[in-house]
């Protein structure tokens, strides 16, 4: 859906570091496999998803995945949250926006 609050403030934005950080964050989302994540995250009934819940349907290997989703953390799309030997990772409220 067509957020057009969104398209103002990126149109309006004069600043190059937002030009800059909306850059990262649109080329991790640009790759299939990362978008799939994310999805496969926003779409978790508890809001959150373990990198061993999201692995088996990439075909990937583990390493792979986590590769994939620390970009995504890197571009403020995901935060991650370490329990034991797993990594969790929930939606930042800037992918829910982009997303939409």
């Amino acid at each position: 859906m067509y957020d057009q609050h969104m398209a103002t403030a990126i149109s309006l934005t004069k600043s190059q570091q937002t030009l800059e950080k909306l850059a990262i964050q649109f080329k991790a989302l640009g790759d299939p496999t990362r978008l799939a994540l994310m999805m496969a995250v926003a779409q978790s009934s508890t809001a959150e998803a373990c990198v061993c819940d999201l692995t088996p349907d990439t075909g990937l290997k583990q390493s792979t995945v986590s590769h994939h989703l620390k970009i995504l953390v890197d571009a403020e799309l995901l935060t991650r949250a370490q329990r034991g030997k797993w990594a969790y990772y929930q939606l930042t409220e800037i992918a829910v926006t982009l997303l939409k």
